[in-house]
C-alpha cells in the first residue's frame, strides 16, 4: 500500500479516491488498485501527484517490493 500517499490524500487534501481518480483521469477502481499496490502508477500519473503535493516523487512513493515493510524475494 502507497501509505505516504494514502495519508496525503486524505489528510493534507481532505481527497476521496474518487476525486483522485477523476485528477487522474483514471477509474475510481483503477485508483484504489494502485493506492492499495496491486497496480503500478505510472510514471505520469506519480508526477502529476508530486505535482499537486509539491513534493518529489520518491518522497510519495515506495517501489512495490517494499510496500509491505521489506524487501519481497
Amino acid at each position: 500500500m502507497q501509505l505516504v500517499l494514502y495519508d496525503l490524500r486524505k489528510n493534507k487534501k481532505k481527497m476521496t479516491q474518487e476525486q483522485m481518480a477523476t485528477y487522474l483521469g483514471i477509474t475510481p477502481k483503477t485508483y484504489r488498485s494502485k493506492e492499495l499496490g496491486t497496480s503500478e502508477f505510472t510514471l505520469d500519473e506519480m508526477f502529476a501527484i508530486a505535482k499537486m503535493f509539491n513534493m518529489k516523487v520518491d518522497d510519495i512513493f515506495v517501489p512495490r517490493q517494499y510496500q509491505f515493510g521489506t524487501e519481497r524475494k
